[in-house]
């Protein structure tokens, strides 16, 4: 583990009050691609970037007493957050949460049915994130489903918003302010070999999200 990560160390800082800071633009699209990963009793499921954890909760829900859920975020202040409100939730049974970089994934292949990324994709350079994608599709079992709700840019024939503009710009010259950028979600995912099951839009202000469900075609081998 590298403690010397800066996206580390903000995170750190703000976990506190991040659900004050993000949530309340966030949640609608990660509920969004909680229900459409639909995630049901007895499965194993991953959540890469838990956040404050309320995904950690509502998933724990869904696969009941005989399922589980890991959670694997680099901050441990998210971490406190998180663990905070798992146990409120009297949830701790069923979640397992890990402070770590991605890539890799400190887990053994076929070891999930679903993993569940919610504004944490765009967080990666667009390098890495095909090496992100492969590590999910190791993990995932055959025919497991990966959910990613992330900024996404806009289609073919759309324009972009002055906001998403102003958003992409200072990502590029201030990266350390603004930390994630809109991806190709459905694109991306669909290259690195999953197959599409279900994709959504919605606005955040102004910008699109996507809701991108894939999976791992029965053909792929691990």
């Amino acid at each position: 583990m590298t403690t010397s990560n800066p996206a580390r160390k903000f995170y750190d800082r703000i976990s506190s009050v991040y659900d004050l800071i993000a949530d309340k633009g966030e949640h609608r699209a990660r509920e969004l691609g909680l229900e459409l990963l639909a995630a049901v009793p007895g499965e194993d499921v991953l959540e890469i970037g838990f956040g404050t954890g309320h995904s950690l909760v509502a998933l724990a829900k869904a696969v009941g007493p005989t399922g589980s859920v890991t959670g694997v975020d680099l901050s441990e202040g998210m971490k406190r957050s998180a663990s905070r409100r798992v146990d409120a939730a009297e949830m701790e049974g069923r979640v397992t949460l890990v402070c770590d970089e991605v890539p890799p994934l400190a887990f053994d292949s076929s070891s999930f049915d679903a993993v569940f990324l919610s504004f944490t994709l765009e967080l990666f350079p667009l390098l890495r994130i095909p090496e992100v994608l492969a590590e999910i599709q190791r993990v995932l079992r055959l025919g497991g489903r990966v959910g990613v709700v992330s900024m996404a840019t806009v289609l073919p024939g759309e324009h972009e918003s002055p906001l998403e503009k102003s958003y992409k710009w200072m990502h590029q010259h201030f990266p350390h302010i603004v930390d994630c950028q809109p991806i190709e979600a459905e694109r991306l995912v669909e290259k690195s070999g999953f197959e599409i099951l279900d994709s959504q839009r919605i606005a955040l202000f102004t910008m699109p999200v996507a809701a991108v469900i894939g999976h791992v075609p029965a053909s792929t081998t691990q």
